[in-house]
């Protein structure tokens, strides 16, 4: 599980079911846990706000990478823990498993 900063949203994400892609270090030792899910987060701001985050430590991270992935979620600055969906300009198709998270 991810820290307590980012735990509440994760918890809400699994019991709507949204499928895990991929949960560990997924940028090596300053990653702790990082859970990546079959979405898109539509408004991280009112994530933020709705399950009243500390805006000091949570931080909107995004990475439109060519050749090492694409997201977009929540990182917590101070556990080095974080919750990562799809970018929204990500190549996945129209279709596919993916929600949008709002």
């Amino acid at each position: 599980m991810t820290c307590k900063h980012l735990n509440r949203l994760e918890k809400d994400l699994i019991r709507k079911k949204v499928k895990v892609r991929f949960r560990g270090q997924a940028w090596g030792r300053d990653c702790r846990e990082w859970v990546y899910f079959d979405c898109f987060f539509s408004d991280l701001e009112e994530t933020i706000r709705r399950f009243d985050m500390d805006g000091e430590i949570i931080k909107i991270h995004t990475h439109l990478g060519t050749h090492d992935g694409q997201e977009h979620g929540l990182v917590c600055s101070k556990c080095n823990d974080g919750i990562m969906g799809y970018h929204p300009n990500s190549t996945k198709q129209k279709g596919d498993t993916a929600i949008t998270y709002t």
